[in-house]
């Protein structure tokens, strides 16, 4: 009998960092087009999901945060057919360092409302950005501990 090909999802991680009501997003070029996100980006080889986050936020916003919760595990089928398995953290942001450069393709940080966010639309990179942040304002947080590394 032949075997299945491995299903190998995308592995992300996102930060939800919330100050005075206003959401640390991210402003990217991709195929030439505007998109928002949180700070977000791929898993890579011996980091924890934690690691993950504090270093994409600081990659692509500048901000040193420290994770405090997790807001939830989501999965996320793309139009293109690739699914993605994003782990969401929330916490608060530390400090900026302003000689950190910011990750290719990434034109700005800023700081926006969720009423802000949510009228982006389709220039949101994902229904995960709404989802997650619906989410964190509904109060959903799980412990860091709930992620165990072995």
């Amino acid at each position: 009998m032949p075997s299945t090909p491995r299903f190998l999802p995308h592995v992300t991680v996102a930060a939800v960092i919330e100050n005075e009501g206003r959401f640390l997003m991210v402003r990217e070029s991709i195929g030439g087009q505007q998109r928002y996100n949180q700070p977000a980006g791929h898993l890579e080889a011996g980091e924890s999901l934690r690691q993950a986050s504090i270093r994409e936020t600081l990659e692509e916003t500048a901000w040193r945060y420290q994770p405090e919760a997790i807001i939830g595990v989501y999965r996320w089928i793309a139009p293109d057919g690739t699914t993605f398995l994003r782990a969401t953290f929330c916490g608060q942001a530390i400090s900026k360092d302003a000689s950190q450069p910011l990750d290719e393709g990434i034109e700005a940080a800023v700081w926006l409302n969720f009423e802000q966010i949510h009228s982006l639309g389709d220039a949101l990179r994902s229904p995960l950005v709404t989802r997650c942040i619906k989410d964190y304002l509904a109060g959903i947080r799980y412990p860091l501990e709930v992620l165990q590394d072995l």
